[in-house]
């Protein structure tokens, strides 16, 4: 087992091979690395497997041992100065390396086929490996620098995601918004950093809780100072698991491919923030009003989050918001000191939240045949409905994760998200009051985003399409311009068509093919869409290759039974408490989590009434109008229109307004901080060239001025010169002789 633990090191560095080796290949063999570019997908999927196997196994081994490990080198020292680098390893770093591993496995996979037709496919899996190395890097750090070192890396690797599409103007905006929100909290993580070696001396965790615990215990400290560095170092989690108010970079992250944004918001970059809290618990548990603190953005971000989920329109940021809202859970629950709860509810919603993204992700793929690759479009759940039939299996896996994070037993979100509701109680009945009512309006806007995705009628007025058919489909990249008559529009194009293996294009290179003849033959009827102005012809949607949907598939196993990991059956089988025995205990909280089943019987029958009156009501609002609805301009209308029915004019408009317009924040944002600092700048501008440059330029002037008039006096006679010196001197001399004389 010692052996094992020794070779832990490796975990973080396995991925950083295929980006490393892709840009060599780039730089040395570029036509070579092109043309096999499906090669690099299966080292990223291989390589990442292992990690998988690597980080499963030591579970195995801590959960049999209760074991902790950490193993550390001197890197600079200097006189009192030792600057340490290590890993880490327990069931914390162990539960993160399985998540980041096996939803990122699922991701690469998935990928694989979504982003085929993408010239930028080989960048992609470059970004995603590197990104999983900075992930599990971060996960098994050992001390406060080195997560540091790794905080940033994520962030930089997801500012390359987020911004894949850069020369989409939204897209460029998108991943400079979420990098500049997210400097903001990293630099608060800084100085936080800083402000807890000045009191303690030490980046490790396990020297800084034991020196801040028995200088907490001594009274040696200032409460305020430390009560500030505690919330600088709490700023960090806030802005990268997007909890209010550093949330906003959250829903236009949404602007890169769907796998990442899966990737991200699932179990890795917004799961950081979750990460770094738990980590710091024991240090965060001892300082007063820091844990009253926490608790409270949770609470803030739960309802926040759900509010604004209600009236989204694009599937991805309600999914976003949904994430924003769940994350809000994990961290009211650290903020309870629920450790165990929060853990849990970070396990099952990686798993259901990944699978709802892969599932928007199939259906964003299936609407692509139909409008193009048009996110306003593709995404669009007012263009969307009645794609039950032509999508099962994904509207299956989507139905699942919906009811999974609703709180429906026995699927996984339900077990972890009844627990934390109700370690509520115990802690604020208000703050209890707030989580169950924000898990009805949760079932209500997943259960929306449900019926207005698959329910009903196709949205979208199509018409029958006759005569022959000779407008060609091209397999269309961002970035190409070869073979498409649309290359001019500068986006990518997918026809995602059903095709015999012997007549799909080749993958194998970065040129785009023309579709044979016999596969055209082989395609369904095809239909023509009035409504956006032109009279291309494409197919009904349809489901995804089996590349995509196997990813679907597993996740589906997930969401299904990964829930039973935290449920204690009896007294002494809780796999989860096992598990996190030595976390548990570092907390010096009791990690015995015994159920009294009537007990939880009845608060499980309360909370799962909550969540079926939530999904009653988007079912009352929703289903029956958009299945009878063939209009595009009435369904639109019903969007902004439909849930304000049951409201007064007041307060559904305020309802509606608030939701969509992001709660106002977004534009107070612009106005007080990206307005005001622009005036800042312009009256900095101002002052720089009035006040400061005016004063060098002045004398100058002066200077030209002085000299031009002694240019003037000046008449090449010398006694002139002579009669103006003996002046001068004359003049001197009487005021030196008066000013003696005063004296």
């Amino acid at each position: 087992m010692e052996q094992t633990y020794q070779y832990a090191w490796i975990i973080p560095f396995l991925p950083l091979p295929v980006p490393m080796l892709i840009g060599l290949g780039l730089l040395l063999f570029p036509t070579a690395t092109k043309s096999l570019r499906r090669m690099w997908a299966f080292q990223s999927v291989l390589l990442l497997s292992i990690v998988m196997i690597f980080s499963m196994n030591l579970s195995i081994q801590q959960i049999n041992s209760s074991s902790v490990y950490q193993y550390v080198w001197s890197w600079i020292i200097n006189n009192d100065f030792s600057l340490e680098f290590g890993y880490l390893i327990d069931p914390l770093t162990s539960i993160m390396s399985i998540l980041i591993t096996t939803v990122g496995i699922m991701v690469l996979i998935y990928s694989d086929n979504y982003m085929s037709h993408d010239h930028g496919y080989l960048r992609f899996f470059a970004y995603m490996s590197f990104f999983s190395t900075s992930m599990l890097g971060l996960v098994t750090s050992s001390n406060l620098i080195q997560i540091y070192i790794f905080w940033e890396l994520v962030g930089m690797c997801s500012y390359l995601l987020i911004g894949f599409w850069f020369t989409r103007p939204v897209a460029a905006k998108a991943c400079q918004k979420a990098f500049v929100t997210n400097r903001v909290g990293d630099f608060g993580l800084l100085l936080g950093i800083l402000g807890f070696y000045w009191i303690t001396g030490s980046f490790e965790f396990r020297d800084l809780f034991q020196i801040f615990n028995n200088l907490i215990s001594n009274n040696e400290v200032n409460f305020v100072f430390v009560t500030l560095c505690a919330v600088l170092l709490f700023a960090g989690a806030i802005a990268k698991s997007a909890q209010f108010p550093l949330h906003v970079w959250l829903p236009d992250a949404m602007e890169g491919p769907t796998p990442i944004s899966a990737l991200i918001l699932a179990a890795t970059m917004v799961a950081a923030g979750i990460f770094l809290v738990a980590r710091l618990l024991p240090l965060f548990i001892v300082i007063p009003h820091i844990m009253n603190f926490i608790s409270l953005i949770g609470i803030i971000t739960v309802f926040l989050g759900a509010t604004l989920a209600l009236a989204q329109k694009d599937i991805k940021r309600g999914l976003a918001y949904s994430t924003m809202s769940q994350l809000g859970y994990m961290m009211l629950a650290l903020g309870m000191g629920s450790y165990r709860s929060a853990l849990f509810h970070l396990i099952t919603h990686a798993y259901s939240k990944a699978l709802l993204f892969l599932g928007s992700g199939s259906v964003i793929h299936s609407m692509e045949t139909l409008v193009g690759y048009c996110p306003k479009k593709s995404q669009n759940m007012a263009l969307m409905g009645g794609l039950t039939k032509h999508v099962p299996i994904t509207k299956t896996s989507f139905l699942l994760g919906t009811l999974s994070l609703c709180g429906i037993p026995p699927l996984a979100c339900f077990w972890s998200k009844d627990e934390i509701l109700n370690d509520s109680w115990l802690y604020s009945p208000i703050f209890a009051i707030i989580a169950w009512s924000t898990a009805g309006l949760t079932a209500f806007y997943m259960c929306r985003i449900y019926l207005l995705t698959f329910e009903g009628h196709l949205n979208v007025h199509f018409q029958n399409y006759s005569g022959k058919m000779n407008t060609p489909f091209y397999s269309i990249s961002l970035w190409g311009k070869e073979g498409s008559k649309l290359s001019n529009k500068n986006f990518r194009l997918v026809t995602l068509l059903k095709m015999k293996k012997n007549g799909r294009p080749s993958f194998f290179s970065n040129k785009v093919y023309k579709i044979d003849e016999n596969v055209r033959n082989m395609m369904q009827p095809f239909l023509s869409i009035p409504h956006f102005g032109n009279t291309k012809t494409y197919s009904y949607p349809y489901e995804s290759d089996n590349t995509m949907l196997f990813p679907l598939l597993i996740l589906i196993l997930f969401t299904l039974f990964v829930g039973f990991l935290g449920i204690p059956f009896n007294q002494d089988v809780d796999i989860l408490s096992k598990w996190l025995t030595p976390s548990i205990n570092l907390l010096h909280k009791n990690s015995n989590n015994s159920i009294d089943w009537y007990e939880f019987c009845k608060d499980a029958v309360f909370s799962v009434s909550i969540a079926s009156f939530g999904i009653f009501i988007a079912f009352f609002l929703y289903k029956p109008v958009y299945s009878s609805f063939q209009n595009l301009d009435l369904i639109n209308s019903f969007v902004k229109m439909g849930p304000k029915r049951i409201f007064s004019d007041k307060i559904k408009n305020a309802i509606y307004d608030w939701s969509y317009n992001r709660g106002y924040i977004d534009a107070f944002y612009g106005t007080f901080f990206t307005a005001g600092m622009r005036k800042l700048a312009e009256l900095a501008h101002f002052f720089d060239r009035r006040i400061i440059d005016a004063i060098p330029n002045g004398v100058g002037l002066m200077s030209f001025f002085v000299a031009e008039v002694i240019k003037s006096v000046g008449g090449g006679r010398i006694s002139s010169y002579l009669f103006f010196y003996f002046s001068y001197v004359s003049i001197f001399l009487l005021i030196y002789y008066f000013f003696n004389l005063g004296i």
